[in-house]
């Protein structure tokens, strides 16, 4: 079994590298974007030439959700481009494609779950080119597994958590939003849950929810990565009015898991209790 896997460098693709050695079956090529430029599609023909991959688990995403108002091109080469380039060269190779989206791609009006049947309505250039990207997939390839994500932390790369844990060594007060209501979802649960697709062989194709369970606020995250690393901070929170950003965020997005857990029998950790065995830098 070969897999492929596109944004080495980062937080999935640190992630995947990181649980690799417990799926011995599995022959992986770990590729950053300085070794494959997936919007370079003659480049990414022959890196599937060469490597002749089952599978392709695409971990490269323009992910400055905010930098992307004033950048899209740069966000649509990357997350549509570049998945349009994968999915072609998986659609000639018969290999199947793990794409990663997310919960942007809704516009958080609702108060309930979303499921994978919900309506899409992406509200800023990140959104729109995430939710381009999964169609380009769609239209092009019938061999994928879109999987839809949200609020992202490890112990690799840049996120909410790393940035928590930053401020609090250089401040003692921090304001964090708390009408924003989602789920956090440690990149490597996610990385498990894609290799037990992957080690299924399943070819139920098609779209799934994944973060962990539960449901917070960005203040509530805040608290907990505070409280199970002892950390002393006036922690205060505020509406997403008093913290203003170029790019809106979906108000809720909680994704139902249902259908990932019914079709691979995937056990999905609670945040909380993932976030206190995976805490630190």
């Amino acid at each position: 079994m070969v897999v492929l896997v596109t944004g080495a460098n980062g937080q999935l693709g640190q992630s995947l590298r990181f649980i690799s050695g417990n799926f011995a079956e599995i022959t992986f090529y770990f590729l950053s974007s300085a070794d494959l430029d997936i919007t370079n599609s003659s480049a990414v023909n022959e890196t599937f030439k060469t490597i002749k991959p089952n599978y392709c688990i695409n971990a490269a995403a323009y992910t400055a959700v905010d930098k992307a108002e004033s950048e899209a091109e740069k966000a649509y080469a990357v997350n549509m481009i570049g998945v349009g380039n994968l999915a072609d060269a998986c659609k000639e190779s018969n290999t199947i494609m793990i794409h990663i989206s997310t919960d942007f791609v809704f516009d958080g009006n609702k108060r309930t779950p979303y499921t994978e049947k919900d309506s899409t309505n992406p509200q800023g250039i990140y959104a729109q080119t995430k939710l381009e990207g999964e169609r380009e997939l769609q239209k092009t390839h019938d061999r994928y597994f879109i999987l839809r994500t949200s609020w992202v932390y490890s112990q690799f790369g840049n996120n909410f958590m790393k940035t928590m844990l930053r401020l609090s060594q250089e401040r003692t007060e921090l304001n964090v939003v708390n009408d924003q209501i989602g789920t956090p979802t440690n990149a490597v649960d996610l990385a498990k849950a894609i290799l037990q697709i992957i080690r299924s062989g399943s070819q139920e194709f098609g779209i799934y929810n994944f973060s962990n369970e539960g449901v917070a606020s960005w203040y509530d995250f805040a608290q907990k990565i505070f409280e199970i690393n002892h950390i002393q901070i006036n922690l205060k929170p505020i509406p997403t009015l008093e913290f203003p950003t170029p790019a809106k965020r979906p108000s809720y997005s909680v994704l139902d898991k249902s259908k990932i857990k019914s079709v691979f029998d995937i056990d999905i950790l609670d945040w909380e209790t993932s976030l206190r065995q995976n805490n630190t830098i």
